[in-house]
């Protein structure tokens, strides 16, 4: 390995062990600073306490085609600035960790497509010290918001426990991040084609809070229910601030999954959409599609076994949960500046 990725690798590493715990807390002056580069909104936006929402990237590279992605990473950055936020999409670019990025980095990046390595926590330094261009999961988004100081995270769905996960202990660093890492993640749950039951289990057992949002069932991405319950419920904004602010007052240092379900009218049938999960299964051990490549696969698969209704019902849940957390991160705001609440949509 050459001397100056052995230099990247050694400042990445700095963030674990920080000499100096009084100057190196995080934010766009301290550590993270220097090791990540953040854009000027989003650094103005966290030094003056303004709400940002963190994005994701995966869903650029991975989840759709070029131009389709890039119109859709577009139009979520916009529904979190047309309601009263900073968006702050995530990604690695030459190596280099980037929290918010320009149009033409969003271009870039939904023009590499799947040539942008998927980029789960433990791939971080790996393409940091490689200077490529990378991806970022729920676990690396989580990762890097909470180095910069943002407490909130849109995703469409989590990873979790794959099916048949008890013999495969297949199962996604986004739970494990979400035991670790202060952030909250709003999605649409977990995806549905994961074995959900035991995904709660997991995260209860990594001392996890998962709250579900206005219903008393968890969500299945692509349908409204599960089947599945859960102990806690918010029904509005300010519910869900109180939730966060309570969880960094405490210190818990954990994150919260705050689940949304997907509208009605988006809602896909759930017999169509597990028959078509059913056979992409199959279809993916009998291709041996195991490890990171096989959610993009799976969701691909069941996309065009829907005739592009699973894409659709994708894309209105994450524009959803985009609109929701960006409310609950304005209301969170009003709580930690001012000690109460102004009226929130």
């Amino acid at each position: 390995m050459s001397s100056s990725a052995l230099s990247r690798l050694s400042n990445l590493r700095g963030h674990f062990h920080p000499t100096d715990s009084n100057n190196d807390k995080g934010g766009s002056d301290g550590l993270a600073g220097r090791l990540i580069k953040i854009s000027p909104e989003v650094s103005e936006a966290l030094s003056c306490g303004r709400a940002v929402v963190a994005l994701e990237s995966t869903i650029i590279s991975h989840g759709m085609p070029y131009p389709q992605n890039l119109e859709t990473a577009k139009e979520l950055e916009a529904i979190v600035k047309t309601n009263g936020a900073v968006p702050a999409t995530v990604a690695i670019l030459d190596g280099i960790p980037c929290v918010g990025l320009s149009m033409e980095e969003l271009k870039r990046l939904a023009i590499l497509g799947t040539r942008a390595q998927k980029t789960a926590r433990r791939d971080i330094v790996h393409v940091v010290a490689t200077r490529g261009n990378g991806a970022t999961t729920v676990s690396a988004t989580m990762f890097f918001s909470s180095m910069v100081g943002i407490p909130i995270f849109v995703t469409g769905g989590i990873g979790g426990v794959h099916r048949h996960g008890e013999h495969t202990m297949d199962i996604s660093s986004d739970l494990t991040e979400l035991g670790r890492t202060p952030v909250t993640v709003i999605s649409a749950g977990v995806k549905s084609m994961l074995d959900i039951p035991r995904t709660l289990e997991y995260l209860e057992t990594q001392g996890v809070c998962v709250a579900t949002y206005k219903t008393n069932e968890f969500p299945a991405f692509f349908t409204e229910t599960s089947g599945c319950k859960v102990p806690c419920r918010v029904d509005s904004p300010e519910d869900c601030a109180r939730l966060i602010d309570a969880n960094m007052k405490l210190k818990l240092d954990t994150g919260i999954l705050i689940a949304v379900p997907i509208p009605k009218e988006h809602s896909a049938s759930g017999s169509v959409i597990e028959s078509a999960i059913q056979r992409a299964l199959k279809e993916a051990r009998d291709k041996n599609i195991t490890g990171n490549a096989e959610t993009p696969f799976l969701l691909a698969r069941v996309n065009e076994l829907t005739g592009g209704a699973s894409l659709a019902s994708n894309i209105a849940l994450v524009k959803n949960n985009a609109l929701v957390g960006t409310r609950i991160a304005v209301a969170l705001a009003q709580l930690r500046n001012k000690g109460g609440f102004e009226s929130v949509p």
